[in-house]
């Protein structure tokens, strides 16, 4: 052999070998986990993508690109070095990224640009400066590009500073007891936040929120020396709960007035929209029983309350989570979502509360109203009519009701974005085999050209086996759809110690087609290690149905568990599941089921760690709590028989429980009564808490908790006892 030959065999050689290597890499939670120093390197290839009228932009880093959407061609638009030489200020230089950047206005060379100190709009083929805010850095920040005025909260009080830089005081008395500006019900309802301009930019409607008479949960910093009381306004299910008032501010006239709704007493005002005039506001209002939701209108210019225009009563719930929208090219209709044939779908009403027609229709759910192509008059939406493991692309012909199927009819849909016009939408999606695809998509016709095929950042990895299936439901009937996570090396004539992972709640699912079949990167964590993680989605999760969810009324827990039960059922039948090694792991809602399966069903799950768990419904929030639980003076037996106050005594196995110190969702509350309650029965439960910290963990803090989770199957559950 020649010594070249020689050189290249061994080269090959060693090629093979690190290639062999590289593949059978094991992953670190600072791999997988978000707040990990590896994390983001570990994630597949995405792009910050925006429309400036019907025109694509790149916003990377330190550069914009403009993008051909039929050829994916790309051209520099600016750099920010561009941008931080025509920002000539100083106190708006050194803009630090572009990645925020976008294109409020189609038609003009304009881009919105802003860092900590300012907020500006760079006329980038001028080379200037066209406009620049006067506050910055303020609470609850909210721009309109129309007027270019700011909403924003500070020291307690609503401003709004106007495109002049002048400043209007919407507000005097707010404080922590009087709240404006910002989300009110906590967050429920599908509410984010607390202003809403009207179209034109010329009135601000927004939220004040009175929980003067909603009792302090006692929170405490314990970092200072002299460990200090912050209290959290937290309304139990039961108990009083806060006044919200609507209020629209007029720029031109400078006057306030409130919407004219009546008592707010025990009522919900929730989905706040606007008429395409700027001259009436719709809310979805409820009773505090949430069972009675009716849209009523209300002239923004005097305040006064002009007509109820739907209404919709349960035996169970309405739930509200979308406003009305009107059509874009007929200012006198718009469409309505609801659930009152059993399913989340599309109605046109007239602006006189007549119901034209049911727009979409069938045993499947609208996800999302994603927009409007104004040419071809078409709603563009997301749902999961192709199967409940889905959510695909579909134009809804608004004249006809006819759907068109926009993506490849495969994966999950997590990201669209419409262009000015609604006839081109970037569209972000994933399958189980696909980290992520872009598709530019014309949703006039279905034609599309793929920007990013992005490849497996685990690719050199040694990759766990994801597969999915379905079982029956305990009620004999319903198909639920589970995930399970294998070793890599799996031999299925071993047996291997398996953790349930659950979640089980409302508004939530773990099991879809979208890469690795949705599972989480602890998963990943775990099969490495040698264990089997399954997942099911009982009743009582989402995007099934009305029905479907709402099985669980006024009996959190019970339907869930019965569900959970059959796959465990499931996994009986599978020789290679060691059923004297069954752990069950999960987080809020999931930790309420964790600790539920643990103290029902002593004899089977042998560990468990439970984060952030509800014990008792009474003290779970008000919203959220009496909409699923109804109150504890009219469902004394619910509460009696999902609080887990009572099955201390039946713990047998390990259990772990963790909260956050500073949980201000599911409040520390639950985890000391159900420590005490173990004391006085008897058992014995691990317990741990990190400071500071509130319902989920941030940060490093993330990579430390589930090295915990993972290190108490590891001690207790990994080998036989």
């Amino acid at each position: 052999m020649t010594r070249i030959k020689q050189l290249l065999t061994t080269t090959l050689l060693l090629a093979a070998s690190m290639t062999m290597s590289a593949q059978n890499r094991l992953f670190s939670l600072e791999d997988l986990n978000f707040g990990g120093n590896n994390y983001y390197r570990m994630q597949p290839r995405d792009m910050f993508l925006t429309w400036w009228g019907e025109r694509l932009v790149q916003t990377d880093v330190e550069e914009c690109y403009l993008i051909d959407t039929k050829t994916g061609e790309k051209h520099l638009l600016f750099t920010l070095d561009d941008i931080n030489t025509w920002a000539e200020s100083d106190s708006v230089r050194y803009v630090r990224h572009l990645m925020n950047a976008t294109f409020p206005y189609p038609s003009q060379p304009i881009v919105a640009v802003g860092n900590r100190k300012a907020f500006i709009l760079v006329d980038f083929e001028a080379k200037k400066i066209v406009w620049q805010d006067s506050i910055s850095g303020q609470e609850a920040n909210d721009w309109n590009a129309q007027s270019r005025a700011t909403a924003y909260v500070e020291n307690h009080q609503l401003f709004i500073a106007d495109a002049q830089g002048k400043k209007h005081q919407l507000s005097t008395d707010g404080s922590r007891e009087i709240v404006y500006g910002q989300s009110v019900h906590r967050n429920e309802f599908g509410i984010n936040k607390g202003t809403f301009w009207s179209p034109d930019g010329m009135r601000l409607a927004f939220y004040r929120m009175d929980q003067s008479m909603v009792t302090d949960y006692p929170q405490v910093d314990i970092f200072p020396r002299e460990a200090t009381h912050e209290p959290d306004k937290y309304p139990m299910a039961g108990m009083t709960s806060h006044k919200v008032t609507v209020g629209v501010y007029d720029l031109q006239s400078q006057q306030t007035v409130y919407l004219q709704a009546g008592d707010p007493t025990d009522r919900y005002f929730t989905n706040i929209a606007w008429s395409p005039d700027s001259k009436t506001v719709y809310i979805l209002e409820l009773n505090r029983g949430q069972n009675d939701c009716r849209l009523v209108s209300y002239n923004a210019i005097t305040g006064e309350r002009i007509a109820e225009l739907y209404r919709e009563t349960s035996d169970k719930y309405v739930e509200p989570q979308n406003p009305i929208q009107f059509l874009p090219w007929d200012d006198t209709k718009f469409i309505l979502q609801s659930e009152k044939d059993g399913y989340n779908h599309l109605y046109l009403f007239d602006v006189k509360g007549k119901e034209l027609k049911q727009l979409t229709k069938g045993p499947w759910v609208v996800m999302e109203v994603v927009g409007f192509n104004r040419k071809s008059q078409s709603i563009i939406i997301r749902s999961n009519e192709l199967s409940p493991l889905q959510s695909n692309l579909y134009a809804v012909n608004v004249k006809t009701g006819k759907r068109t199927l926009l993506d490849r009819g495969i994966g999950v849909t997590r990201s669209v974005s419409l262009s000015a016009s609604g006839q081109q939408a970037v569209e972000k999606f994933s399958a189980p085999d696909i980290p992520r695809i872009i598709d530019i998509v014309n949703t006039s016709n279905g034609k599309r050209y793929e920007l990013l095929n992005a490849e497996d950042p685990w690719q050199n990895y040694q990759q766990p086996i994801f597969e999915t299936g379905s079982i029956k439901a305990a009620d004999g009937l319903t198909d639920l759809y589970f995930r399970m996570v294998k070793p890599a090396d799996f031999d299925a004539s071993k047996k291997y110690p398996t953790v349930v992972y659950v979640y089980g709640g409302p508004h939530a699912h773990n099991v879809d087609a979208s890469w690795h079949w949705m599972s989480r990167s602890w998963e990943t964590y775990m099969a490495q290690k040698g264990y089997i993680l399954f997942i099911l989605d009982n009743r009582g999760s989402e995007n099934r149905g009305r029905d479907f969810e709402q099985a669980t009324f006024h009996q959190l827990g019970q339907i869930e568990m019965q569900d959970q039960m059959k796959g465990v059922d499931y996994l009986r039948t599978l020789p290679y599941v060691d059923m004297d090694r069954l752990g069950v792991h999960g987080w809020s809602f999931g930790g309420f089921m964790t600790i539920s399966l643990m103290t029902n069903y002593p004899d089977v799950f042998k560990v468990g760690v439970a984060g952030g768990p509800v014990i008792d419904w009474k003290w779970y929030e008000v919203m959220y709590g009496e909409r699923y639980m109804g109150t504890p003076e009219n469902n004394p037996e619910g509460y009696a028989r999902t609080s887990l106050l009572a099955k201390a005594k039946n713990l047998k196995g390990k259990l772990q429980i963790i909260t956050g110190y500073n949980d201000n969702t599911v409040v520390p509350q639950h985890c000391l009564s159900f420590l005490d309650a173990c004391i006085k029965a008897g058992t014995q439960p691990d317990f741990f808490a990190y400071p500071g910290e509130e319902h989920n963990m941030r940060g490093h803090a993330s990579v430390h908790l589930h090295e915990r989770i993972t290190q108490y199957f590891e001690d207790y559950l990994k080998v036989k006892r």
